[in-house]
């Protein structure tokens, strides 16, 4: 008579031998990502006291950038800046010259995200007096010469001001949309209050 039981025990030993080593050398090669800084969002570069500049392709100032400090980010190819001045030209009109406390700058410098006290501010000109925004932030489109936010914005020009709600900026045509809530005050130039 043959015992079963018996002639089971090295069949169940050896398949759990084998399933143990399959977990064990699973765990040995997860593949994990090499640790060469790329895949981790730390700073692989710092500037300090520098200016960017970009022209257009005739050799123009398109706009310029101005910190105090920057840190890159190799992970997202994106950069914080502290105290962030952006200037941006345009041919026969004075700069609009924006600034912020904080600003993150996306891959390829195409998108300019402002925030924490941004002020935008366009020189005066022989034709029109300066005019001042502030608002808590601003997204800026550097190549378009486009800028938006949807948070509230406060704008003044002499006695005159206007509030409102989202604003869309565009640099190019000198023009501004505030998009709800809006009020304000206007005096004429050259108008007493």
């Amino acid at each position: 008579m043959k015992h079963w039981p018996s002639q089971l025990f090295p069949i169940i030993l050896l398949t759990l031998l084998a399933g143990l080593s399959f977990i064990l050398q699973n765990a040995v090669d997860r593949g994990d990502p090499p640790v060469d800084g790329k895949t981790r969002h730390a700073p692989d570069s710092i500037a300090e006291n520098f200016s960017i500049l970009r022209v257009d392709e005739n050799g123009q100032l398109k706009y310029r950038l101005i910190a105090p400090y920057m840190e890159h980010f190799p992970d997202d190819d994106s950069s914080l800046i502290n105290s962030p001045t952006f200037v941006s030209y345009r041919p026969n009109a004075e700069p609009v010259i924006i600034s912020s406390r904080h600003a993150k700058v996306t891959a390829g410098g195409d998108v300019a995200f402002l925030w924490d006290g941004v002020i935008a501010n366009r020189q005066a000109s022989e034709l029109r007096p300066a005019m001042v925004a502030q608002m808590p932030d601003l997204t800026i489109q550097t190549e378009t010469g486009f800028a938006f936010t949807s948070s509230p914005v406060e704008i003044t020009q002499q006695n005159s001001w206007l509030k409102g709600t989202g604003m869309e900026l565009d640099n190019n045509n000198s023009t501004f949309v505030l998009r709800s809530q809006v009020t304000g005050l206007y005096y004429r130039p050259g108008a007493k209050p």
